[in-house]
């Protein structure tokens, strides 16, 4: 099933979609330019919004926990892409040792471990299950959905404190598919004899959106002059506030002046392009994962005028974490609809390739609200369609292949910021 607009791509999306479909060729190989300066993340998945006259990235995952939602018939080429992450950092790897979230009872991440497992071996590879959590502390069963029996055990220092693994268990390589809300550990500090992916400074303890951004501002801004668009079409506006405490009201002035600025750029840009719609602005931590801490703002008096409930909502994030930075984003309309419910593509991508993806649903849920809370359902996209290459042919706005191969490229465009991002944050490389 094919999802669908409820409003048909009009002026400037038309435009971008019939730019990038009949310049593929130049596109890809632009991609290919800059992945030759640049290294992909492991992994990474990407959260789109289509408003019909806009199509923008929301947010971007390094530690993607979903791998379960993807169709099955993209399972080979996700295992092709692993293999060609692999051999970027060890290439004669054996061993590979999983760190999964620390909370483990979640059904659904249950199924994205099962589902990761599956890719890592028929990648060739014996993995093992590695934790950072204080709750592990000896060999405990994990029954994976597919009835699976594992064995998580607590990360240990092997050999005289070099590397890191388990008593038995020696490997090349750790996937991490904790985002580290909860701090970074020392079992993982200094580790130098094994390729960690992503590294510790791709986890919430450090990253912040605002810095994804700033780069992804920089990666468009060269792409759009390649294909001939305006930059904002595939780019939200964003500001950034700090020292913000929700439960005190501290910083309430400094949001409101940047909610206001915001919006301001939006609406001088629907004059532009003639849009009817009503701006608004999405204001989130600006760290931290699962949709918390997350607010729709209409405008800039609906700040000063936060009640308790609204205020606690925003004042921690996972793991507890309290909100004290948050970035404030153009909101981007969904104008897709799977069975009449508000849909936005999220897209999965291993090293530089796009892997598949999936609607995420929510029939609760408006245009202008935050899809990724409690209620969600998700719907494989169709990346595996029989005809899924860009059609040159087709009318702009009429063959859904063009609508997806679009969304890969937007995917990659924040793909290879988030390469950018982590190349500029690197604690490594700022001591040099």
């Amino acid at each position: 099933m094919d999802p669908h607009l409820i409003t048909a791509l009009n002026g400037p999306l038309l435009e971008l979609e019939k730019k990038i479909v009949e310049g593929a060729s130049a596109v890809e190989r632009w991609f290919r330019l800059e992945w030759q300066d640049h290294t992909p993340p492991f992994y990474c998945s990407v959260d789109l919004r289509n408003a019909g006259f806009k199509l923008a990235p929301v947010d971007t995952n390094l530690f993607p926990g979903g791998f379960n939602n993807l169709s099955a018939e993209m399972a080979p080429l996700a295992v092709q892409a692993t293999m060609a992450a692999i051999e970027k950092y060890c290439p004669d790897a054996k061993n590979l040792l999983l760190v999964p979230e620390n909370h483990t009872r979640n059904t659904y991440y249950l199924e994205n471990l099962a589902r990761l497992i599956q890719l890592m071996r028929m990648a060739g590879l014996n993995i093992r299950l590695g934790s950072i959590s204080d709750e592990i502390t000896g060999p405990t069963e994990l029954i994976l959905p597919d009835g699976s029996v594992h064995i998580v055990e607590p990360l240990v220092r092997i050999h005289n404190g070099h590397r890191v693994g388990l008593p038995d268990f020696d490997p090349c390589m750790i996937l991490l598919n904790n985002d580290l809300s909860s701090g970074s550990p020392e079992v993982l500090n200094h580790v130098y004899e094994q390729s960690l992916l992503p590294p510790l400074h791709a986890g919430w303890t450090i990253r912040r959106k605002s810095n994804h951004f700033a780069a992804y501002d920089d990666v468009v801004r060269r792409f759009a002059k390649l294909v001939g668009v305006d930059p904002w079409i595939i780019n939200p506006f964003f500001n950034h506030c700090s020292e913000i405490n929700f439960a005190a009201r501290e910083g309430e002035e400094c949001l409101a002046a940047n909610v206001h600025s915001v919006l301001v750029k939006i609406r001088r840009k629907y004059k532009e392009y003639g849009i009817k719609e009503k701006p608004f602005v999405i204001v989130k931590a600006d760290a931290g994962t699962y949709g918390m801490g997350v607010m729709t703002v209409m405008d800039a008096s609906e700040i000063t005028g936060l009640n308790r409930k609204q205020r606690n909502k925003m004042s921690v994030v996972k793991e507890g974490l309290e909100v004290s930075d948050v970035i404030i984003q153009e909101g981007v309309h969904s104008f897709e609809r799977v069975n009449n419910a508000v849909a936005e593509p999220v897209v999965y991508m291993m090293d530089r390739y796009v892997v598949g993806g999936f609607y995420r649903v929510h029939d609760e849920r408006s245009e202008t609200e935050n899809l990724n809370a409690p209620g969600a359902h998700f719907v494989p996209l169709a990346f595996s369609h029989p005809h899924a290459l860009p059609d040159k042919t087709a009318e702009p706005g009429t063959a859904v292949p063009n609508r997806f191969y679009m969304y890969g490229v937007v995917a990659r465009l924040a793909l290879l910021a988030a390469s950018v991002e982590l190349e500029r944050t690197d604690p490594e490389m700022a001591a040099i």
